[in-house]
């Protein structure tokens, strides 16, 4: 008999955990990526997909979570010329900037949260591009059944060098500046 209430009693507590407990698995469906990047008198921005990702969340605290981005799915949205959208494209991909033949993969792995009021979050995470891993902080914000965030990424602790004031002097109006943003959009 008291095996029985052990066995009853643990069924409970783990459906109670497992409960509060969730993984949310996220498609590339479910998930969208803006870019901005600005240089000396003006800018460009696109989009880049998510291959695969999931958060995981402890009652309504995110506790741990990946993102895999497909570096190849790089676009340009704010060109119109098809051939300078191409170039532009291309040198992005190329060494120049991402390596995407080298390194086709960026990932972004949170690995914990705090609530900062409601339904706002300040996220800590390890960024990965080119092969290089650094931690970084940004706030995330859940509406209904989005989850929204804009992380500043600066390139040049990625070894992204063309034209970076980290790297080069006097570039002038060529320079291209080290910090370019990523808003996500993830929605269940």
């Amino acid at each position: 008999m008291k095996n029985i209430k052990y066995i009853i009693l643990s069924i409970i507590v783990t459906g109670s955990v497992a409960m509060m407990a969730q993984s949310q698995h996220i498609t590339s469906e479910k998930a969208s990526i803006k870019w901005t990047a600005n240089k000396v008198g003006g800018s460009h921005n696109g989009t880049i997909e998510l291959k695969e990702g999931h958060l995981n969340w402890d009652h309504d605290q995110i506790t741990s979570g990946k993102f895999v981005v497909d570096m190849q799915s790089i676009k340009n949205s704010d060109l119109t010329d098809a051939g300078y959208n191409k170039k532009l494209v291309d040198h992005l991909k190329s060494a120049d900037f991402f390596g995407v033949e080298e390194f086709p993969e960026a990932v972004l792995e949170i690995i914990g949260s705090t609530v900062l009021a409601g339904n706002k979050y300040q996220v800590m995470a390890n960024l990965t591009i080119r092969g290089i891993t650094h931690p970084i902080e940004f706030d995330a914000l859940k509406e209904g059944d989005k989850l929204m965030a804009t992380l500043t990424v600066d390139r040049s602790k990625y070894e992204v060098k063309y034209r970076s004031k980290a790297f080069f002097q006097n570039l002038g109006d060529k320079l291209i500046y080290d910090d370019f943003t990523l808003e996500i959009v993830v929605t269940k």
